[in-house]
């Protein structure tokens, strides 16, 4: 009944009902089934309000909003599009200038963002036309901008790695209870956001490499520099303002962080203020503009928390049901051990990252199937970066990639839909390419979080 129940909230999903409702709706109807036929205890659903009082009264859960606020403050006061113009400004006397202005400033909006749809639609509206009037070519284009989109998942501060940081912090210390360990050790959001750092800046540098293999061997396709263009004080001027505010604010909070001076959610307080301040100073955000901000945060909170909410239900129903002491048993018996469960969720979440979003799969999947892999020796930091990056190239694989549904939303004629699958595949090939040497050298997750906690 627990991998029945599983296959039919998928199939539930596949037909477009809401996450949130499918989880909680789909998993009572299997307790009320399980009841009947005596493989459920009715008593296990006592434990819910605690649950769900549990998940309401998260500390770390609080920095979502306040992370979702900043990012959408960024994006609906145009500093972000002020940020790619002073960028590609900067960079306009390069062939392929506007390239290297995209990676940088989607890096720094899906940072702040947090939300892959968010990033590749603000990108996609920003930076396509301006790609394709300039002569680029459509395919590279969509490409480079879908994946620039995708790094959210991975830079911190990312919205997925402090809901990841949360799920794997219980995962961990459930993990060693197990092993009869019981003064556990912790995993916090910073050790991911550390762990985060050095991949994804090799994540980046991976893009730019490819992108000048691509100018030096196809010069035609990238158009030449503008000479015209005077660094003179004006334009040392507009480019430090509009740089430096937004840069400025991500390093406090990440550093903020990193340093131990806040905790995530203290940070994440002072980067919605402080991106406020910088458009309230910027006089880029009206009181209408303000009202959509709030409006859309709200939104994407209420989001998390109620598929959060439909998640522990589902969680609480399958263990009812017997479903952890078969995934436990179907990971005990794999071939290959550790490795070869390791392959099994990889290629999981891979194809479920095709039909759930990444907030889905974190509070569904994850919390069925890290405390078991956990158990087996492997780096809870690593776990956590691999995951990131594993669901980053699932919405970037077509067919049914999401971020190539964003883009195509709002490209209209500008580009088909074969030309954007044309145009990712190279960089769906760069982040397999990074967990490849992630799993070769993992100290390129734990190093970092090593150094600085210890």
């Amino acid at each position: 009944m627990a991998l029945l129940l599983f296959v039919c909230i998928c199939l539930v999903l596949m037909l477009g009902y809401p996450v949130a409702f499918t989880l909680a709706g789909v998993a009572l109807m299997f307790a009320g089934v399980g009841t009947l036929i005596g493989e459920f205890n009715p008593l296990l659903l006592k434990a819910l309000p605690s649950r769900l009082y549990g998940v309401l009264n998260n500390p770390i859960l609080i920095a979502v909003p306040l992370f979702v606020f900043m990012g959408t403050v960024l994006e609906k006061s145009r500093i972000a599009e002020q940020l790619l113009t002073s960028m590609a400004d900067l960079f306009g006397r390069l062939r392929g200038g506007l390239i290297f202005s995209v990676f940088f400033v989607g890096m720094l909006l899906a940072a702040s963002t947090g939300i892959v749809g968010a990033t590749v639609v603000t990108m996609g509206l920003m930076s396509l036309p301006a790609l394709i009037n300039r002569g680029y070519s459509p395919s590279f284009s969509a490409g480079a901008i879908c994946a620039t989109g995708t790094l959210g998942q991975i830079i911190p501060p990312s919205i997925a790695l402090i809901l990841l940081g949360d799920v794997l912090s219980n995962a961990y210390q459930q993990a060693q209870l197990s092993m009869g360990i019981f003064s556990p050790k912790s995993v916090s959001v910073g050790d991911l956001f550390a762990g985060a750092l050095i991949p994804g800046v090799v994540l980046v540098l991976l893009y730019c490499g490819y992108t000048l293999v691509l100018i030096w061997r196809r010069p035609g396709q990238f158009p030449p520099g503008n000479d015209a263009e005077k660094f003179d004080n004006g334009f040392w001027l507009r480019t430090i303002a509009a740089l430096l505010p937004p840069l400025a604010l991500i390093l406090l909070v990440l550093g903020s962080i990193l340093m131990g001076i806040a905790t995530p959610t203290e940070a994440a307080s002072v980067g919605g203020t402080g991106a406020l301040l910088i458009a309230l100073l910027k006089r880029q955000l009206s009181f209408q503009g303000l009202k959509e901000v709030m409006l859309s945060t709200v939104k994407v909170t209420s989001m998390v928390f109620m598929i959060l909410i439909g998640a522990s239900i589902f969680s609480l129903v399958f263990r009812g049901l017997g479903g952890e002491a078969l995934i436990h048993q179907l990971f005990s018996n794999m071939p290959g051990g550790a490795l070869g469960a390791m392959l099994l969720v990889m290629t999981v979440i891979f194809l479920l990252g095709f039909i759930l979003d990444f907030i889905e799969i974190t509070f569904v999947v994850v919390p069925l199937v890290a405390p078991i892999l956990l158990a087996m020796g492997l780096d809870p930091v690593w776990l956590g970066i691999m995951i990131a990056v594993n669901l980053q190239t699932s919405f970037l694989t077509p067919p049914f990639g999401f971020a190539l549904f964003y883009l195509r939303g709002v490209a209209g004629e500008l580009v088909t839909s074969g030309q954007i699958y044309k145009g990712v595949v190279p960089f769906v090939i760069i982040q397999l390419l990074l967990m490849v040497l992630l799993s070769f050298w993992p100290e390129l997750a734990t190093w970092l979080p090593q150094q600085i906690y210890g």
